[in-house]
């Protein structure tokens, strides 16, 4: 008997809004500020007992579309915090512009609630489920926009979080997706031996386990100068905010071992820091890092022949030298571009023009090791930040400006992104941010170092050179193009089905 039939016909009409509403809150709980991670595998079940006991395709379309609204609403509620107040939006546009923002990626939920009604119908249901999801869930960033993943939440699990070196984080959300099909059949009574894919559960005490905390033997200099964003700035302020991070900078280098030559790194800032444009300002990095002898990493405005302007972050060696750029290759919607159909939304940045997306891995040469960097919003997506180590980088580095979050919760959801893409890839990343959160994180994802926000300081941070590659790292999302073959697979009997 299908577990709809169970279920009168006057309840289903009352049971499927505020069940959707419900997960929708849940999930939002499941991240910071709230950071109620134990609810991961309890979150959708609310969503997924709808939608199974829905028995029409629409209504499940709907009931996703309503839960993915309210996610995405409470989840990014600081987007309006950010327009409103840097990108020259009043309240109302501003609102309207987060309101439309939440039901274009609600369509990922609605989605996923489709075919969750469909496939939570079989006896296959609790696999087939968690594999649609992920294979919904890697959609967010070709499509736009990406932010947090569900196995995010499992970032301080310590048994979960051996499957990210293997699959990603992609495989912590699988996870998750299985544990909260279970429940869902075990409400509607379905039988026991649907519950049988749990057995695999067990299997994670044989994965490696997360590498013990320990302290690094390499030094590096992360440097938090607690500028904020500004419309203008004047000749003699630009100089001043210079002298002061430079001055931040050599006063935080008395206190590490000399032995070595340490990495200095700033972080991306709202500033002018102009490499290019201003010539006295890059001879003064050169002379920085020659006098100090550093490696000198700082993020700056790159150009590309046309003059158009890139996110980028340069690296200047020991002897003075320019060493390589990275150009920002996934760059921030409204932050540095503004989307299709979107112009009537202010951008944050005050460079004028849309910025252009980089289009090479660079891994920067430091003698007998290598280094990488990526940027802000970056972290937000597994498959970049892999490319780094799989190209040969031992460390990773994280420049970034959280400023525009204000002191909202979106600054610590970020930080859970970096923290999963050091365990991902077993990668010290030493994280430099303008006012905060400003963190050294280790190989298993664990803050080793950090300054407090809104503070201008630096922080001695202590590392290590990694050359092992992970599963992941050699390999990417291959889990997740596995999931979206299985997903197509069981689809294709619960479609029949559903016609007869």
């Amino acid at each position: 008997m299908s577990p709809s039939k169970t279920i009168s016909p006057a309840w289903r009409r009352r049971l499927p809004a505020p069940f959707a509403l419900l997960s929708g809150l849940l999930l939002v709980l499941v991240f910071p500020d709230a950071n109620l991670t134990f609810l991961a595998p309890f979150a959708l079940v609310p969503l997924l007992y709808a939608v199974t006991v829905a028995t029409r395709s629409v209504p499940r379309f709907f009931l996703g579309w309503i839960c993915g609204i309210v996610y995405w609403l409470g989840a990014c509620y600081w987007i309006q915090f950010t327009l409103a107040n840097y990108g020259d939006l009043n309240l109302g546009l501003s609102m309207l512009a987060l309101a439309l923002f939440a039901m274009i990626k609600a369509l990922h939920m609605a989605v996923f609630g489709l075919a969750a009604g469909w496939l939570m119908q079989r006896w296959w249901a609790i696999p087939a489920t968690a594999a649609a999801w992920v294979a919904i869930e890697r959609t967010h960033g070709p499509l736009g926009f990406a932010w947090q993943a569900l196995g995010n939440a499992g970032i301080d699990m310590s048994l979960l979080l051996r499957l990210a070196p293997l699959v990603g984080v992609y495989g912590l959300s699988f996870a998750f997706v299985m544990m909260n099909a279970a429940v869902v059949l075990v409400i509607l009574r379905r039988p026991r031996r649907e519950l049988a894919w749990l057995l695999a559960f067990p299997l994670l005490y044989l994965l490696p386990a997360m590498p013990e905390a320990e302290t690094g033997r390499h030094q590096a200099l992360l440097v938090q100068p607690n500028v904020n964003d500004r419309d203008s700035w004047t000749y003699q302020e630009v100089r001043t905010m210079q002298d002061r991070v430079f001055s931040l900078s050599t006063a935080g280098l008395r206190v590490l071992d000399k032995q070595e030559e340490a990495l200095v790194i700033w972080p991306e800032l709202p500033a002018p820091v102009p490499y290019y444009a201003d010539a006295e300002f890059r001879e003064r990095t050169h002379r920085f890092a020659r006098e100090q002898k550093v490696w000198f990493l700082f993020g700056t405005v790159g150009y590309t022949p046309q003059r158009e302007p890139k996110n980028s972050a340069v690296l200047i060696n020991p002897q003075g030298e320019f060493v390589d750029r990275y150009d920002k290759t996934f760059l921030v919607p409204f932050g540095e571009y503004v989307p299709p159909f979107f112009d009537w939304v202010g951008k944050v940045s005050n460079e004028t023009g849309n910025f252009v997306p980089g289009d090479r891995t660079v891994v920067f040469p430091m003698r007998a090791y290598k280094m990488s960097a990526f940027i802000c919003y970056e972290s937000a997506f597994p498959h970049l930040v892999r490319r780094f180590p799989n190209a040969g980088a031992e460390v990773l580095a994280n420049l970034s400006y959280d400023g525009y979050f204000g002191n909202l919760s979106a600054r610590r959801q970020h930080l859970n992104l970096v923290r999963m893409r050091a365990a991902e890839n077993r990668r010290w990343i030493l994280r430099a941010t303008s006012d905060g959160v400003t963190v050294n994180v280790d190989p298993a994802g664990r803050i080793a170092d950090s300054l407090p926000q809104g503070i201008a300081a630096a922080l001695p941070a202590q590392f290590n050179y990694i050359e092992e590659k992970t599963f992941y790292t050699r390999f990417g999302d291959w889990f997740c193009l596995l999931c979206a073959a299985i997903t197509l697979a069981a689809l294709v009997p619960a479609l029949r089905s559903s016609r007869r």
